[in-house]
């Protein structure tokens, strides 16, 4: 699971407000796949990115090379795209799990795939 993936997750169960979200990240395997850095796809992903989380990720992998915020004129900043390409896309969580932070609820993540799979009762409206 990519730091975007994450940061873009979040968890609709039934009876879980708003503060489902950001789910809790505890990585055991976390491997650095090196991806082609495509300017095009990581500049428009920036003014999605919930700061707040990803920098709580980044804490929690001890990620030290992490943009503190967005910067005015990120598009055309190489060292910063360069940087946000690596956090969001190379930092890849193989193995460790998700917690909802209001429900306690833990999901897996198995081969880099969350299983976030709900039984009809949660679903419920």
């Amino acid at each position: 699971m990519k730091l975007l993936t994450h940061n873009l997750l979040s968890l609709h169960v039934w009876g879980v407000g708003p503060r489902g979200f950001p789910l809790c990240l505890q990585a055991t395997e976390v491997p650095i796949n090196p991806v082609e850095l495509n300017p095009e796809f990581v500049a428009p992903m920036i003014p999605k990115v919930e700061w707040a989380v990803l920098l709580e990720a980044a804490n929690t992998l001890h990620l030290v090379e992490v943009p503190k915020e967005q910067i005015e004129g990120y598009e055309h900043d190489e060292k910063f795209l360069k940087k946000m390409h690596h956090v969001l896309l190379e930092v890849d969580v193989l193995k460790g799990t998700l917690q909802c932070p209001e429900s306690g609820r833990l999901f897996p993540i198995s081969r880099g795939i969350p299983s976030m799979l709900l039984s009809n009762e949660e679903t419920e409206t």
